[in-house]
């Protein structure tokens, strides 16, 4: 059932106005082009805009979603993380000194704590010793720092409620596009009274996603979290992948021969070698029946080994990637069409 759904999500999310073919039959060599994809349905891997356009603005903010959007992404991800008194935001991190103007809020400077993570460690303000008007008093930040901070300080922290918004705003515009929805350490939220399952099942209920035809995939890589996700629902879910020395770390084993989820997220290095070449990790997966989505490509920080962004997304799309988390979506949307 979840597969169906999923790909239903993948030929939703192919369906926006602006590529539907006419009623003639299409020239054969756009059919033939169509049918050389080696994903798992057939169809164009989908792009995924990576906390938005973060490439371009700060992270995680409406300029953020509404430009990659308007850039031809497929699906815009939103990140969860959960506020003190229980409302889903959408950060990276479970901390906000990287990406918000946190210090300087001098109101707030005894928030700032030690917390052990599992990297050790970490001096901070945690976003759930925060109220959402709090939040709301803060303001985003370009954490790259070889990237345009012309923007710092302007743009507001969105919640799930206002990420939905913005593709249902889209949808009732004729440009229908998903969320990929990643929970962030949904563990430890779960540990301090902050279960994140019901929130975001419920939010999506609410909002009508499903009525107004949005795809959705749920994301984490925190396997728990997923399976109780699917105990109360039937969206696609993917098991995101991190590689050595992190998933020791974070204590994570993955085994895709019993991968109980739709798909997988995993780390470009699962994929792509440094000499050039390719594994066969998806190939592994499809046999499986699994999706393979893939983190992260960026213009500005090409994998070593490749020469541009471009290198790499080509890459992975001839070893048959089914979708791509890019911090660039034009960049994506070119190379992935021009295919």
């Amino acid at each position: 059932m979840k597969y169906t759904v999923a790909i239903a999500a993948l030929l939703l999310s192919a369906c926006a106005p602006a590529q539907v073919a006419s009623t003639e039959a299409a020239p054969a060599a756009t059919a033939e082009k169509a049918a050389s994809y080696r994903t798992l349905s057939g169809e164009k891997p989908i792009i995924i805009a990576h906390r938005g356009a973060s490439g371009l603005y700060p992270e995680h903010t409406i300029l953020a979603y509404e430009t990659a959007i308007a850039q031809g992404a497929d699906f815009i991800e939103p990140d969860l993380v959960m506020t003190k008194d229980g409302v889903l935001i959408t950060r990276h991190d479970p901390y906000l000194s990287d990406t918000t103007n946190v210090a300087d809020h001098p109101e707030f400077a005894d928030r700032k704590k030690k917390r052990v993570t599992p990297m050790g460690e970490m001096e901070d303000w945690w976003v759930d010793e925060f109220t959402l008007a709090e939040i709301k008093t803060l303001k985003a930040r370009q954490q790259f720092a070889t990237r345009s901070m012309e923007l710092n300080d302007q743009l507001d922290i969105v919640t799930f409620d206002e990420v939905m918004d913005v593709a249902l705003k889209a949808a009732s515009e004729g440009r229908k596009v998903g969320l990929h929805i990643e929970a962030k350490w949904p563990g430890y939220y779960s540990s301090v009274g902050l279960d994140m399952v019901d929130p975001i099942i419920e939010g999506m209920k609410a909002k009508g996603l499903a009525e107004a035809g949005i795809p959705v995939f749920i994301q984490s890589f925190e396997p728990q979290f997923l399976a109780a996700f699917a105990a109360k629902s039937d969206l696609p879910t993917v098991q995101n992948m991190v590689g050595p020395p992190y998933n020791k770390l974070l204590g994570l084993e993955y085994d895709i021969e019993t991968m109980p989820t739709t798909g997988v997220g995993a780390e470009k290095s699962f994929i792509l070698n440094e000499d050039g070449t390719t594994t066969d990790f998806v190939d592994r997966a499809h046999a499986r029946g699994l999706l393979v989505h893939v983190y992260t490509v960026r213009d500005d920080q090409p994998l070593k080994g490749y020469d541009t962004a471009q290198a790499e997304l080509s890459a992975l799309i001839a070893a048959g990637a089914d979708g791509i988390w890019v911090d660039y979506p034009d960049t994506a949307v070119a190379v992935r069409d021009g295919n």
